[in-house]
């Protein structure tokens, strides 16, 4: 009789199909994301503090819990997706948080994006606790996350990051295994603090562009093949009608909310400082983003930067 000669990583696939998920935190990424493990067939038990976001995680198929104790009972994994560092601590560290009530052979995967220092301080704790840890924050924003597309920066041991792959595949368009505990959140910091830079001069152009009498869209054809070309540039061109993905054209209904890049960006400088680093460019798009948050535009997409420069060039009211 033949032997199954599937490769190790169909194995695990087919291992995983029905397994339990804890996930804690089922806000915009959350929701979306468990749904896209439901589809894939796993049973997934969800906890958020707010009411609401649970009872819509419940409409796509997640079981509803009431406790983070109640969420990583008998789970093969748990997930953490939580705005910031501060809550991620509170949701592991705390008398009923995830060490306190996980199961140590269960594996914890954070997807929070958060700062570098409590990224490593949870792997820490963690360990001491006897879990397996990885920091696994992710790229794609909400289309991303409902599409399955999104991409996964990931930071642990080898052994570990291959375990979390087989669970990740259900919400992922890449997966990418950036080094050791908290190199995934390094490298999702690194990559939306360039993200923020490339995009403030997309804006500054596009403005530049206009009072110069030129054709937004025909400046954007040149653009794109030449130096000038970024993706902020190909996907976000801040001024309406130029390119179908764009913000601009939606009033600037958030794909990436300018509040979310306002603290990656902060993020980052924050991150510098500790590594005796000055970031001046960043430190510029931190003050621009902060200009949107303080006139009470965080909600709108972070392309809204654009308004600094000249609402009437994007569309805004003054």
């Amino acid at each position: 009789m033949r032997g199954n000669t599937a490769p190790p990583e169909e194995h695990d696939a087919r291992r995983h199909i029905m397994s339990t998920i804890g996930w804690v935190g089922l806000g915009n990424m959350g929701r979306p994301m468990t749904a896209n493990l439901v589809k894939a067939g796993h049973t997934v038990n969800g906890f958020d503090l707010v009411p609401e976001a649970v009872a819509a995680a419940a409409e796509h198929g997640v079981t509803a819990v009431g406790s983070i104790a109640e969420a990583v009972a008998g789970a093969d994994i748990v997930f953490t997706m939580l705005p910031k560092g501060e809550h991620a601590r509170t949701a592991y560290l705390e008398p009923n948080g995830v060490l306190a009530n996980a199961d140590t052979k269960t594996l914890l995967v954070d997807s929070s994006t958060i700062d570098f220092d409590s990224a490593r301080a949870l792997h820490s704790e963690a360990a001491k606790a006897g879990f397996r840890f990885v920091d696994g924050p992710v790229s794609g924003g909400v289309t991303g996350a409902e599409a399955g597309t999104l991409t996964f920066m990931l930071g642990g041991t080898d052994e570990d990051v291959a375990e979390a792959k087989s669970f990740i595949e259900a919400m992922a368009g890449n997966m990418f295994h950036a080094g050791g505990e908290a190199a995934g959140q390094a490298a999702k910091i690194v990559n939306n603090m360039m993200l923020s830079i490339s995009l403030q001069g997309v804006v500054e152009g596009a403005v530049l562009a206009e009072r110069f009498g030129l054709d937004p869209k025909v400046f954007y054809d040149i653009a794109t093949v030449s130096s000038g070309d970024s993706w902020p540039l190909r996907t976000w061109y801040p001024v309406p009608g130029v390119t179908e993905t764009a913000a601009s054209n939606n009033a600037f209904k958030p794909g990436f909310a300018a509040a979310l890049m306002h603290k990656d960006v902060e993020l980052a400088v924050a991150g510098a400082e500790t590594q005796g680093l000055d970031l001046p460019a960043a430190q510029l798009v931190h003050a621009q983003l902060q200009k949107l948050v303080d006139e009470g535009l965080e909600g709108l997409d972070t392309s809204a930067l654009i308004r600094n420069i000249d609402p009437k060039a994007a569309g805004l009211p003054e």
